[in-house]
């Protein structure tokens, strides 16, 4: 409406002129000069004209984009809206009292006596072994992967627990422990497959040890978890352990079965804490079962072994130890024995059989000593670790590990072994081991070309470890 009017205005102002202009003026060439002013006035009307409508068109489109904007954000607003009302209909989960600590591993902690913490080690290990040349038996530079292990373990509400625990070192999976806990005011019944209470050496475990391997009887007497139910009491500083089992879970289904106890007492002395135990052990065999005892030379990773009783048909096994030890500050000691007797059949007089070690060690970083825990050797915490600006824990370690397998007609052979050993640990949950291990043999199983069955071996290892 508004550039119509505009355009009446223009059209009456030029026609007023026009009316005007002739009876002002009566000559032909002014009337021409005239006739062509006003052409050229209306050509400026429609121009001004088309820019008229040009301007009301995109007055339009603007009012229109206005309108569709306005209608965009009332329904923005009502998205919003919408969304609040439904965050408003969520309810507040408020805090139900579940802790996530780290130690090594996140460990979970629920209320009600929940929680779940995965586990795990790694133990690599290298080194060469020398035999006599003229012996003729494999030795040289050896490696493996000796323990890659994970699992899981946790509380269950009323006083249970679990521990499951698989190894897949040498490619193959293996189950080491699957076990359900109850525990209550110093009782603890364990059902599953678990260590049978055999010695010190054997219960500590192998993140804790020394040396690389543990001493020799532990192996050579086949010491080894089996699946059962025992129980333990703890009474101050005395620990009484007592359980069934029969065979491994690998060698599953079998008719042998065990009786095992232990007890120890772990009293302390000041600073200084004492170790003293002793075990019994009970081995019911399936008729027509043998039994064979042997060793290898303190480091895994090679399969010869020159001690080696060969098989021997047994109804039964019975076997006995005794333990002790100390640790005052940086200092430990420690020694076991253990006496191997098997029941054979018929009336020939049964053969026995022994091992033992003792051990001296020192940490250098004085500040630093071994750990003790439920009347087993436990973890070393450096009280100046490397990632704290510190040196970590070094330890020193010197071990007499003594096996004897003759007894009677049966001739395994004896093994003397004198090992040293620098353990360093950098942290908590990190390890480096180097040993050195001479060993001497008598009746070894394997003789020199000129008969002779006494010679020596050495042996080197070292073994990187971390653990979580």
């Amino acid at each position: 409406m508004e550039s119509k009017l505009k355009k009446l205005i223009l059209s009456s102002l030029i026609a007023s002129t026009a009316l005007v202009a002739p009876a002002a003026h009566a000559q032909d060439d002014e009337v021409t000069a005239l006739r062509n002013q006003i052409e050229a006035l209306q050509a400026q009307i429609e121009m001004l004209s088309d820019r008229l409508d040009s301007m009301e068109d995109e007055a339009q489109a603007t009012q229109a984009a206005t309108a569709a904007n306005a209608q965009a954000l009332e329904a923005n607003s009502a998205a919003v809206a919408t969304n609040a009302a439904a965050i408003a209909a969520v309810p507040v989960v408020e805090d139900d009292g579940v802790e996530i600590s780290f130690s090594g591993a996140p460990e979970i902690e629920a209320p009600g006596g929940w929680s779940f913490k995965p586990f795990g080690r790694i133990q690599a290990d290298a080194g060469t072994i020398s035999f006599p040349d003229a012996l003729g038996r494999e030795d040289g530079f050896g490696s493996e992967i000796r323990r890659a292990r994970i699992g899981l373990s946790g509380d269950i509400p009323g006083g249970f627990g679990y521990k499951f625990e698989i190894d897949f070192a040498g490619n193959d999976a293996e189950v080491t422990d699957a076990i359900i806990t109850y525990e209550d005011d110093g009782l603890t019944v364990t059902a599953g497959q678990h260590n049978n209470f055999q010695s010190l050496e054997e219960l500590t475990s192998s993140r804790w040890s020394s040396f690389i391997e543990r001493a020799a009887f532990t192996d050579a007497f086949g010491f080894e978890r089996r699946l059962g139910l025992s129980t333990q009491v703890k009474t101050g500083d005395v620990l009484l352990q007592l359980g069934a089992f029969t065979d491994n879970i690998g060698d599953l289904p079998g008719k042998s079965w065990s009786l095992d106890g232990r007890v120890v007492a772990s009293p302390k002395a000041g600073d200084t804490q004492l170790h003293f135990g002793g075990s019994l052990h009970l081995t019911e065999l399936e008729s027509g079962d043998t039994v064979r005892y042997r060793q290898r030379p303190q480091v895994h990773f090679t399969s010869e072994r020159l001690i080696n009783t060969g098989n021997i048909g047994a109804d039964s096994e019975f076997g006995a130890g005794l333990e002790a030890g100390v640790i005052a500050g940086p200092f430990h000691a420690v020694g076991e024995g253990f006496w191997q007797s098997v029941n054979m059949p018929g009336a020939g007089a049964d053969p026995d059989f022994f091992g033992g070690y003792v051990e001296v060690g020192y940490f250098l970083t004085g500040e630093d000593k071994r750990g003790y825990k439920g009347g087993k050797f436990d973890r070393t915490r450096p009280a100046n670790p490397i990632d704290e600006g510190g040196s970590g824990a070094w330890q020193v370690n010197l071990r007499y590990d003594y096996l004897d397998l003759n007894s009677g007609t049966i001739m395994g052979g004896q093994q003397n072994a004198y090992y040293a050993s620098l353990v360093w640990v950098p942290t908590d949950y990190t390890r480096l081991m180097l040993n050195y291990g001479h060993l001497e043999y008598d009746d070894a199983v394997y003789a020199l070309p000129g008969g002779d069955q006494f010679y020596s071996a050495d042996v080197f290892g070292i073994r990187g470890q971390i653990d979580f």
